[in-house]
């Protein structure tokens, strides 16, 4: 099931953040107009331009314009289905009582309250906005999501299938599942793009006056929110949910699964400028079967749920070819001969799990950067890559073995498989049940 938008959150995020985005601003003489009509109901501009615009921010997500096109599409379809349900959900004659709808209002204000701190009021002002006003604003709107997810509720029965059952399913059906992207076996020679020494303490200057001010005694989460650079994190106090290994900067990962939990790091520095971080907590990621699921080394795989806050480093342009050059240089010695892995000792300042000479084992080229993917995809075993940026700096790639994409195994996904399985029936049910809606209603979907 699509996830409903959550309304009353989206707002209060959008307290204090600017009316429009940099990308959706050509879009700002529209907002009044109508994107769609669905029976008697209207969509308007403004409503999908706020999604648009909230789901860029919470996800960092690139700005070119045709992945802005494709995402403000995939939204007013979204919005479209959603007051589909809510009609039928009205049809059928589902409620919701008004206690709960102010709960989840009540709730969604406390937090950003919490989040904001003594901000709250002004970003109210700024946004010409009462609470009062913000709280009547959306909990017609949460009402209808409730009403949405309660029918939905109402019209499934999720009810996962037997082992026997899941493994009978993935054999008849392998092509429905996901398969297990390409892998490529490499070495590193990492270049960090080094700022000029003053900016960088300036910066770790004021990283070390935010440690000064947690450890007198002041949150974690309300200096976050005051002197964090990472807006996304620094509206909920520098929380970035939990997070696994291989999806971080290698510096950042190795202090998060080595501190101690509720300890506030000392300064760290990482291709994005100085941090401080503090682990709420660390758990393993678990089955639905209750076990421990494992890493490729047999280990339990471990998550952790982490606040920073950032301060970054501004980079210069001369800051950035004084690195490439470094990095053309290292790699035209490697290309006439000299040995990789002398290289790699010599010049690499790669901080993540690596053997001494380099090798960062299998990566899956569906986890990489777009840039970095690029450039390794089409590199035959043996070859060297060019310099590939990435928020770390240059990277020098040698390829030492590949495994293709293929089918995942049986035993692989087994303990995971009756809840995926059930997820994919529901999603099937799902889908052919907004069909059937989509299909006795009137849609016009408005051009701009």
């Amino acid at each position: 099931m699509k996830v409903f938008r959550s309304v009353v959150l989206a707002s209060l995020l959008m307290l204090g953040a600017g009316a429009v985005h940099a990308q959706t601003k050509p879009q700002s003489q529209m907002l009044d107009g109508i994107a769609a009509v669905v029976n008697d109901e209207v969509v308007l501009r403004s409503d999908v331009e706020e999604q648009l615009y909230l789901f860029l921010l919470r996800n960092q997500m690139p700005t070119d314009s045709t992945v802005v096109d494709t995402l403000r599409e995939q939204i007013l379809d979204q919005m479209i289905e959603e007051k589909l349900i809510v009609a039928e959900a009205k049809r059928q004659g589902v409620t919701v009582p008004d206690a709960e709808v102010n709960k989840e209002v009540d709730e969604a204000i406390r937090s950003a309250k919490e989040r904001l701190g003594a901000d709250y009021v002004e970003q109210l002002r700024r946004e010409n906005m009462t609470e009062e006003k913000l709280r009547e604003k959306y909990r017609s709107e949460v009402r209808r999501q409730m009403l949405a997810q309660r029918l939905v509720q109402k019209q499934f029965v999720r009810k996962s299938p037997t082992q026997t059952e899941a493994e009978v399913y993935f054999n008849a059906n392998k092509d429905k599942f996901p398969r297990v992207p390409p892998e490529v076996r490499v070495l590193v020679i990492q270049i960090p793009v080094e700022p000029d020494s003053a900016v960088s303490a300036q910066a770790k200057a004021r990283v070390a006056a935010a440690r000064k001010r947690i450890l007198a005694g002041e949150k974690f989460a309300k200096v976050a929110g005051e002197v964090s650079e990472d807006q996304s994190s620094a509206r909920s106090g520098g929380d970035l949910g939990f997070v696994g290994r291989g999806a971080m900067d290698p510096a950042f990962e190795k202090a998060v699964f080595e501190m101690k939990t509720g300890q506030v790091s000392e300064p760290l520095r990482t291709g994005y400028g100085w941090h401080l971080l503090e682990v709420i907590e660390r758990d393993t990621v678990k089955t639905r079967a209750g076990r421990d699921s494992l890493d490729r080394e047999g280990r339990p795989a471990l998550e952790a749920h982490v606040r920073h806050i950032l301060i970054r480093v501004p980079l210069t342009e001369a800051d950035i070819e004084r690195s490439r050059k470094v990095a053309v240089r290292i790699r035209e010695q490697a290309t006439k001969g000299t040995d990789f892995v002398t290289l790699v000792k010599r010049h690499s300042k790669y901080q993540g799990a690596k053997s001494e000479d380099g090798d960062l084992g299998f990566l899956s080229l569906g986890t990489l950067q777009p840039a970095i993917r690029a450039g390794l995809d089409s590199l035959a075993i043996g070859k060297i890559s060019e310099p590939l940026m990435n928020p770390a700096g240059f990277n020098i790639f040698k390829v030492t073995d590949r495994k293709p994409e293929r089918q995942y195994t049986l035993e692989e996904i087994k303990d995971e498989l009756p809840e995926v399985v059930a997820q994919m029936q529901f999603r099937d049910r799902y889908q052919e049940w907004v069909k059937g809606l989509r299909a006795k209603a009137h849609i016009e979907i408005r051009k701009s």
